[in-house]
């Protein structure tokens, strides 16, 4: 897996558990995170799995996400990992966004998490691209513990619930990275047929 993120780690991990992969994070090889240069998702996506493929010599999979404000535009997108600086903690990237919606009222709050996950089978490979979307809102306040990046004030109106307050079973089922990798281990299924 081409990420050091500690969260997208486990999540991946239990998305394929079922199929008996082995995830390997980047940091078990010392390897250091690529340059996310990209202007996309996807661009970004295909760097950071490149990366990983090259300097390892196996098979990579990697994603680009983020999340995508309506009412910012879009905002903080590819960006969304950096939104309050380089060396920005989750909190801070969340300070910045409640900062920024302050007074936004709850309708106009709609949000978007998008994610585009790449396999690769060696670093010169025709990268394999799959998509995932989750609409919600952003809620003015945090709610619940789990979770990582914006988790805590993305509101999932199909459960009611922050995607902080859903069960790891519950947030795969629904995400974007959940259905991003479905769909690329169905992809990854239908070329190996």
């Amino acid at each position: 897996m081409a990420s050091g993120n500690a969260g997208k780690i486990r999540e991946l991990r239990q998305l394929l558990e079922h199929l008996n992969v082995v995830v390997v994070p980047q940091s078990d090889f010392d390897l250091s995170d690529a340059d996310e240069t990209g202007t996309t998702f996807e661009e970004n996506a295909i760097i950071k799995a490149r990366h990983a493929a090259a300097a390892t010599g196996l098979p990579a999979i990697a994603d680009d996400s983020g999340l995508l404000v309506d009412f910012l535009d879009g905002r903080p997108g590819v960006y969304s990992a950096r939104y309050a600086g380089a060396t920005a903690t989750d909190d801070d990237n969340i300070n910045r966004l409640l900062d920024e919606l302050d007074g936004v009222a709850q309708d106009d709050r709609g949000a978007e998490f998008h994610c585009v996950a790449c396999f690769l089978l060696h670093a010169d490979a025709q990268p394999l691209l799959a998509k995932g979307s989750w609409r919600g809102r952003i809620l003015s306040e945090r709610r619940g513990e789990g979770g990582f990046g914006y988790d805590p004030v993305f509101h999932d109106p199909q459960s009611g619930k922050t995607s902080a307050q859903l069960t790891a079973e519950e947030k795969n089922a629904r995400s974007h990275r959940g259905q991003a990798l479905r769909a690329l281990v169905k992809a990854l299924g239908a070329t190996a047929t």
